[in-house]
């Protein structure tokens, strides 16, 4: 018999002072069997940083042709497919082709600086790509932030992340490889 999905609820008070975007927003995400904490908290994070009305959570792991997170426009364009981990050059180009923009968040310290070093030259050629490495410090400890059930407030300012709960608060500074500015 195969594993089930848990289901996890968040609610993301967002005070997104670069954007000038200010919501709270209850969310929930299947976690697949085989994925972390770690990951699935940088989906929250990877939503928090790019949050929009239609941004969503896709079926992700359990869909191969889809991204993490998606943003759709009310014509069924894909205006925003977010990545993580550290996936091979072809899956990120057939992405660029689909969507107006694509983020990758990529994680695992010594994994990306090998990566990103074989990559980098064909990523560059990708023009809708951003790149943005979350160190492992900052992803363990948001990973240790979550629960089934969570109330998280998320404040961006300067490029910074902050992130705090009843438990605990920390600091995330992401690091962006690669940017695309519209």
């Amino acid at each position: 018999m195969a594993l089930k999905a848990t289901v996890f609820k968040a609610r993301i008070q967002l005070s997104d002072m670069d954007r000038h975007v200010y919501m709270e927003q209850p969310l929930t995400m299947a976690r697949h069997p085989s994925e972390t904490d770690v990951r699935m908290m940088l989906r929250v994070l990877a939503w928090s940083m790019f949050a929009h009305e239609r941004l969503e959570f896709s079926k992700g792991l359990c869909e191969e042709d889809e991204p993490e997170l998606w943003q759709k426009s009310y014509s069924d364009e894909i205006e925003l497919w977010i990545e993580m981990g550290t996936p091979d050059e072809t899956r990120l180009r057939k992405a660029c082709g689909k969507a107006q923009q694509v983020v990758l968040f990529a994680y695992g310290d010594n994994a990306v600086a090998v990566w990103w070093q074989k990559n980098q030259g064909k990523f560059s050629k990708l023009r809708n790509l951003t790149v943005v490495q979350i160190d492992d410090a900052a992803a363990a400890q948001m990973a240790d932030m979550a629960e089934r059930t969570m109330d998280l407030a998320v404040t961006i300012s300067d490029g910074q992340v902050s992130v705090s709960n009843d438990n605990g608060y920390l600091m995330i500074d992401p690091i962006w490889l690669q940017r695309f500015d519209s």
